[in-house]
């Protein structure tokens, strides 16, 4: 018989301050110092690269109890030491080894900058680009290095760290045939950045804000050619991060009803007694624990190299989505305690729906899964939704304006 552990709190510390974490916006130093003491950052990395080597159960495991303690510390430690660290492993060289080290150590802190401020989801849209610092004919000396400008918003860690890791177009000179797009590894310390802050609704620990680039410098060594589709399998540790989140934000709301329910008597029963909510509990269970095991499958799998975009598409869909129907049910059992600001309930639905959206809408991962079942890519083409139906017609002759014609 299959046993599933359920993670316990990993760091206390980090549990007890995650309410002052949500009401300040700003995760505590202990929390970082706690986290690096623990070898946190390592686990996600070979010996190779200076990590722990660890599988991927244990990877999982030791992020969703991370999770389960505190949301906002969890996504800004585990960007910077999984996705932006994975991201400069696989591309960078034996150059950028001292800054993998620094991220997967927490010494530095990083930010994934894709979101653009009129563009989500869909990168073609992006304008920031990177282009040569003295292109050919100039009156500098070529060859010594490039600069960024644009806009990247709503970007976890952005107020805040030390490095970017920006996707950006790429200006090709005469003779390149190379991809249009790069990875730009920018130091955030330095003139030509301007970084500021964005109230959001969960998530409030998260730092979380945009970086605008005005001719940022960056090194030849640090901008690395990258062609776009492959791309998007290095960000589907993005997309793994943020399902385990949401995983763990389920179980912490589950715990909670649990709790609630056996403690609180209503009717003269425990709310455990009534049926409506042993169904809502047990629909939780069961559906937490599902999400479970395929986000074990899909970090097996993206562990190993094997490409699993589609696999780990279909768990942020399902996982995220179910962090808040078992959310809402904490809410539901919890009553008018359960929307009261500053309670952990409260505090879970709104960091909940923030999984939702973040690292790659589920709309548009459903488009995703529907290709790889080889429905292939969405088409969109004009339609005149007016002459179709008919309306454009005039069939009884009346002397009144037609819609012909506007």
């Amino acid at each position: 018989m299959l046993r599933i552990d359920h993670p316990r709190t990993a760091h206390p510390g980090i549990a007890a301050r995650a309410a002052d974490t949500d009401t300040t916006g700003h995760i505590p130093a202990q929390n970082w110092k706690e986290l690096a003491d623990a070898g946190y950052g390592a686990l996600f990395h070979s010996d190779e690269d200076g990590g722990s080597g660890a599988d991927s159960d244990a990877q999982v495991a030791a992020m969703e109890a991370l999770a389960r303690d505190c949301p906002s510390t969890y996504w800004s430690a585990t960007v910077s030491s999984l996705l932006c660290a994975k991201l400069i492993a696989t591309y960078g060289d034996s150059t950028h080894r001292p800054l993998l080290h620094a991220l997967i150590s927490g010494r530095r802190l990083a930010a994934f900058g894709v979101v653009e401020t009129a563009a989500g989801s869909d990168a073609g849209t992006y304008q920031t680009t990177v282009r040569p610092a003295s292109p050919p004919g100039s009156a500098g000396p070529a060859g010594t290095g490039f600069t960024i400008t644009g806009e990247k918003s709503r970007i976890t860690n952005a107020p805040n760290a030390d490095l970017a890791v920006v996707l950006a177009r790429r200006e090709r000179a005469a003779g390149d045939d190379g991809p249009d797009w790069c990875l730009a590894f920018v130091d955030l310390h330095q003139p030509g950045v301007h970084r500021y802050a964005i109230p959001h609704m969960g998530l409030r620990g998260m730092p979380w804000g945009g970086l605008v680039f005005t001719d940022a410098l960056v090194a030849e060594a640090d901008v690395i050619p990258v062609p776009l589709d492959e791309l998007s399998e290095g960000m589907t540790w993005g997309w793994l991060l943020v399902s385990v989140a949401a995983i763990g934000i389920a179980e912490s709301a589950l715990a909670a009803s649990v709790a609630h329910a056996g403690s609180r008597v209503s009717f003269g029963r425990p709310l455990a007694h009534m049926e409506g909510v042993q169904a809502q509990i047990a629909l939780s269970r069961a559906e937490i624990d599902a999400a479970r095991l395929l986000a074990r499958r899909a970090a097996a799998e993206r562990t190993a190299g094997r490409p699993a975009r589609s696999l780990i598409a279909m768990l942020k869909i399902y996982a995220t989505e179910m962090a808040v129907g078992v959310t809402e049910r904490a809410v539901q059992i919890h009553g008018a305690t359960g929307v009261t600001a500053g309670h952990e309930v409260e505090r879970l639905y709104r960091d909940a729906q923030m999984n939702v959206i973040g690292a790659f809408a589920s709309n548009r991962l459903r488009e995703l899964v529907a290709e790889n079942l080889g429905l292939g890519p969405a088409v969109y083409a004009p339609f005149d939704w007016v002459r179709s139906t008919g309306l454009a017609q005039d069939p009884v002759g009346l002397n009144g304006p037609s819609l012909e014609g506007t």
